[in-house]
């Protein structure tokens, strides 16, 4: 079969399209099993199963600094940052044996925590300039004023939970 330069393009243009459409959404956690088999082959007990994902922080656009007239200096001088996340669905079951003292009554214990987004932000810094704009009343230099300094508080919001199960 041979390939035209109007086929080779279509061709091109086809496979970069469902490059595009394939392409995966970034994970907020990346799903993880703690392996403790070694462990329950070696010692010959029941151990724990941990499953649980580890957060993929993804950082999002800093506040633009704002120039205010007369301020020789932006505000704010260092912008706080969001970081967004989430924690991932964490389960730890554990076997629980001899639960009202008969061996029929075997059970096993469960802790088990959803997913849930968590968002901060970082500090950031408001600086003062130690000079004001030029003053013409003073040949055109600037004078001194006492610097301002401020600091923008972190935030932190989520709303972790855990359900604790007994079977």
């Amino acid at each position: 079969m041979k390939m035209t330069a109007r086929g080779s393009i279509a061709a091109l243009m086809t496979c970069m399209a469902a490059a595009g459409a394939a392409t995966p959404a970034m994970a907020d956690a990346v799903p993880v099993g703690v392996p403790l088999d070694a462990v329950r082959t070696t010692l010959g007990v029941d151990l724990p199963h941990l499953a649980t994902g580890v957060p993929v922080p993804v950082v999002g656009a800093p506040q633009a600094p704002v120039h205010h007239k007369g301020d020789m200096l932006p505000t704010p001088l260092l912008p706080a940052v969001p970081i967004g996340t989430e924690l991932g669905d964490t389960l730890l079951t554990s076997p629980v044996p001899n639960l009202a003292g008969k061996p029929e009554t075997d059970g096993e214990g469960s802790l088990d925590a959803p997913a849930t987004t968590v968002r901060t932000r970082t500090p950031g810094l408001l600086v003062g300039s130690p000079l004001t704009m030029p003053d013409a009343s003073n040949y055109g230099l600037p004078n001194l004023t006492a610097p301002a300094l401020g600091v923008i508080a972190p935030d932190l919001t989520g709303t972790p939970e855990a359900l604790l199960g007994l079977r």
